[in-house]
This record gives C-alpha cells, structure tokens and sequence, in this order.
C-alpha cells in the first residue's frame, strides 16, 4: 500500500495559516498531533495538506488578570498542569490538566487541539463548560455553552483557529473522574465550580452527545454547597455512552458518585 501524500505547511502567524487552509481545499490543523496523527496512520483522514501552527507566535502562554486565566491554545498539557498561576488560581484546572493521558500526551498534546477534537472522553471540555469559559479565535469568542455541539463536532466554522481560552477564577472548584484503566481518558468526569457564572456541573464521558451540564445538581448546589445537597439527585440513564468498559445505568451512576466527591473536594 503506497504511503498518502500530503502537502506540509508551517506558517508564522494565522493569517497565512487561514490562506493556507483555504488554498489547500482538503486541510487539517496540527496541533499537537494526539489525535490528527494516529487517525491518518489509520488512513481514518488523508487531507491533502497539514498545517501546522507550531510555528504561530501568540498561541502559547498562560497569564492572569482581571479575575481571568487565560490559556494559549497551543499550550500543552503539562504546562497547564505545573504553571505556578493556574495552581494558584484554579488548581481544579492544573488538576485536571496533570491526569490526562501520560507525560508523553501531557507534553505533546494541547489545551486548543483537545477542544476542537471534542472527542466525548476528553476532560478539558468538562472544565470548559464546568467553568464557564470563553474560547477565542481568530474571528470571535464564543461563550462555552455556545461552543460544543455533538460528538468531534463544535461550532468552529472551517478554517477558524482558536487562539485562547479564558476561564474565569472561581470561588472553589474541583474535578474528579474515574479513568479508562488503559487510555486514562474518563470513563466519566465531573468538574463542579462555584463562581462568577453561579454554580456549574459539567460530566464529560458520558454522553452519547458528549460533555453535558447537569441541570438539576446545579441548582441543588446553588441553594445550599455542601454534599448533602446532592441526596436523592439522580442522573437518567438516557442517551449515555454503552459500550464494553459502562452501560448506561453505570455511568449514570457515576456522575452521581462523582459529583458528589467533586463537591467535597471543593469545600475541603
């Protein structure tokens, strides 16, 4: 079987990236490569042209100010995970950030490249939503509950970049999930928060439909934050992830179990 062929291109800031995209008429973004680069050794994707935006300055970084951390879109796993500022603002999110995969995915993967992937297991999109994020691109922001939209789907239009993503600094907050013993993708995730945009549960790897919030926990928690809140509060089985590793009913379950030792977490 012949090797795909494809056109490599590394440009140096994003207009050139989105002339690129278009001019390619069959291109993938790189960036960190976690997911684009298996599924096209599956021969799964063979776009005719790879972009890739390692080469972008202003993509990577984490800063604080105004009560916001903001996070390059190229910035792995790790640096999230062991930056002094998110530790000391959200440690949630360095949290979170410190239990995906394994070093080697943690150094190579990044904050933007998980996001637009969505793929349903991934954590990053229960912080984003459990968090109130904005996401940034090139042409707008859109708010997190605005920006996933089905399973790998999201409302990036084709060619758009994302460029940062803002997470305001909540009050307390804390994720917690039961990992995939091979993959340590989540089985299924919680990341509960209380903060600037009220009181926030987001379970990632649990539904069919991807992350989701949990409406009814959220308004237990606003009236009163403390584990209790959460008794007989339970989760439908319906439209949840079945497959050999959880059925329905068990992940249901868990986000139940994990919602509730999130918010132990959080109150400490």
């Amino acid at each position: 079987m012949a090797l795909p062929t494809f056109d490599y291109i590394r440009p140096t800031d994003l207009a050139a990236a989105r002339d690129a995209f278009a001019e390619a008429g069959d291109a993938r973004y790189l960036a960190g490569g976690q997911t684009l680069i298996p599924v096209m050794k599956q021969r799964l994707s063979q776009p005719a042209a790879v972009i890739d935006l390692s080469g972008i300055a202003g993509l990577k970084g984490i800063s604080v100010a105004e009560g916001m951390v903001t996070i390059g879109a190229m910035t792995s796993h790790a640096e999230v995970a062991t930056s002094r500022e998110v530790q000391a603002q959200i440690p949630a999110l360095a949290h979170l950030a410190g239990m995906i995969g394994d070093p080697q995915v943690r150094n190579r993967g990044t904050i933007g490249g998980s996001l637009a992937n969505n793929d349903p297991s991934a954590d990053y999109p229960a912080a984003v939503l459990g968090l109130g994020a904005t996401i940034h691109t090139d042409s707008r922001a859109i708010p997190a509950d605005e920006f996933f939209d089905g399973l790998f789907t999201t409302s990036l239009t084709d060619g758009e970049v994302i460029r940062s993503i803002a997470f305001p600094v909540p009050a307390r907050a804390a994720y917690v999930k039961f990992r995939h013993p091979a993959s340590r993708f989540a089985l299924v995730g919680v990341m509960v928060s209380e903060g600037q945009t009220g009181v926030r549960v987001a379970a990632t790897g649990a539904g069919a439909s991807g992350v989701f919030r949990v409406a009814e926990m959220e308004a237990a928690l606003a009236k009163s934050f403390a584990v209790t809140a959460l008794d007989g509060i339970t989760v439908s089985a319906d439209d949840l992830i079945v497959d050999m590793h959880a059925s329905t009913a068990y992940r249901a379950n868990l986000v139940a179990v994990l919602a509730r030792r999130a918010v132990a977490e959080a109150v400490g």
